[in-house]
C-alpha cells in the first residue's frame, strides 16, 4: 500500500491531504514505536504522548504541537481497528480527547474552519460510539466556542445543548457551557436579566466542584476552570452585550490577581483591549493591546491574536493617535514572514 492510501486508511478522506510526504513518514515511525507496547500499556503510552503534546502547545503554541497531534490521532486510529474490545474502548475514548485537542489547535493556529469541524466531528463520532456523554457534551461546548460570533443562533444552540442536553457534564463544565450560553444569549440580543441569569447558573455550578487540578488533556474534563477564568468569560458576556465599563472592570480585577496560562493571558489581555476600546479608551486599549501582542506573537494564539485584529478595526477612527498607530503597524508587521514581537 502506498503512503498516501496508508494515510487516507488512517484518517480518512478529508483528512489525508492535512499530511505531507515528510509528516507521512514521521507517522509511519509513530506506528512502529507504539507497536512496540503490549495492549496493558499502550493507553498509557499514548495517554502520556497526547499531555506531552499539550504541554508542547502550552509552551509554544499550536503549530509546533500540531504535527505531534496529528500523528498521535492517526496511530490511534489505526491501532484501534486491529485491538481487542476493551482495549478498543480505551483508545476510542483516548481518541475523542485527542480529536477534540486536534480541532483545537487547528482552530488556534488559523486552519480553515472545515479543519477544525473535521476533528470536532471525529471527536463527537467516537464519544458516541463509547457511550461518553459527558464528552460529547464537551464537544459541542467547543464547537459553540469555535464558531464565529456572527453565527450567532448556531452558537446558541451548541452552548445550550451542551449545558441542558440529556447528560450530566463534570461542574467545571458545567459552569463554563452556562457562561458560553449566556455569551451567545447577550449576541442574539437577550434581555440583560437573561444573560445575567444564565452566568448565575454556571457560578453555582463551579460552587459545586471539587478542588480545581492541574489541566490536562487526559484528566477529568476541564479539571483546570477557576473562578477566575470564569469571571474573565464573565466580562466577555458582559462586552457582547454592550456592557463595555463592567467588561473593563472584570478583566482588569481577575486578569490582575488570577493565575493564567500564557495563552489565557494574552486571549483575556485582547478581550479587555477590545472592552477599553468600547468604553471609549483608544490609548489605554491600544497600550493593552500591544501588552497581548507580545503575548500571543510569538507562539501564535490565534485567538487572541483575532480579538486584536477586531479591536484594530474598532480603534480605525482615532488611527492618528500614537498609540493607536503603534498598535496598528505592529499588527501589520506580525503578519510578516519571519517577524516576531519582542517584549
Amino acid at each position: 500500500m502506498d503512503r498516501r492510501s496508508f494515510l487516507n486508511g488512517v484518517l480518512g478522506v478529508s483528512a489525508g491531504p492535512l499530511l505531507g510526504p515528510p509528516d507521512q513518514d514521521r507517522l509511519a515511525a509513530a506506528l512502529t514505536h507504539a507497536r512496540r507496547y503490549t495492549d496493558h500499556s499502550l493507553v498509557a503510552h499514548l495517554r502520556a504522548a497526547l499531555d506531552e503534546t499539550a504541554r508542547t502547545d502550552g509552551s509554544t503554541g499550536p503549530r509546533q504541537a500540531l504535527p505531534a497531534a496529528m500523528d498521535l490521532l492517526a496511530v490511534i486510529d489505526h491501532l484501534a481497528r486491529d485491538a481487542a474490545p476493551a482495549v478498543r474502548r480505551e483508545l476510542l475514548v483516548l481518541g475523542a480527547r485527542a480529536a477534540e485537542f486536534t480541532a483545537w489547535l487547528h482552530r488556534d493556529a488559523g486552519s480553515p474552519p472545515h479543519h477544525t469541524l473535521y476533528f470536532h466531528d471525529r471527536a463527537i463520532e467516537w464519544a458516541t460510539i463509547t457511550g461518553d456523554s459527558p464528552m460529547h457534551a464537551y464537544v459541542l461546548l467547543r464547537k459553540a466556542q469555535a464558531t464565529d460570533r456572527h453565527d450567532r443562533v448556531r452558537m446558541l444552540d451548541l452552548a445550550h445543548t451542551a449545558a441542558r442536553g440529556p447528560w450530566t457534564l463534570p461542574p467545571r463544565a458545567q459552569a463554563e457551557a452556562l457562561q458560553q450560553e449566556a455569551r451567545a444569549l447577550a449576541l442574539t440580543g437577550a434581555s440583560p436579566d437573561t444573560v445575567t441569569r444564565s452566568l448565575d447558573e454556571a457560578r453555582h455550578a463551579l460552587d459545586k466542584a471539587q478542588p480545581a487540578e492541574p489541566a490536562s488533556c487526559t484528566g477529568p474534563l476541564c479539571a483546570g476552570y477557576t473562578l477566575d477564568r470564569l469571571m474573565a468569560q464573565t466580562a466577555i458576556s458582559h462586552r457582547e452585550a454592550g456592557q463595555a465599563s463592567r467588561a473593563v472592570e472584570l478583566f482588569q480585577q481577575h486578569l490582575a490577581h488570577g493565575r493564567f496560562a500564557p495563552r489565557d493571558q494574552a486571549f483575556f489581555t485582547a478581550h479587555l483591549s477590545g472592552a477599553l476600546a468600547a468604553a471609549g479608551e483608544p490609548d489605554q486599549a491600544a497600550t493593552t493591546g500591544l501588552t497581548a501582542l507580545r503575548l500571543a506573537a510569538a507562539p501564535g494564539y490565534g485567538q487572541a491574536l483575532t480579538e486584536l485584529r477586531r479591536t484594530a478595526a474598532q480603534l480605525r477612527p482615532h488611527a492618528r493617535r500614537p498609540a493607536v498607530r503603534e498598535l496598528r503597524q505592529a499588527l501589520i508587521a506580525q503578519t510578516a514572514p519571519g517577524h516576531v514581537i519582542t517584549p
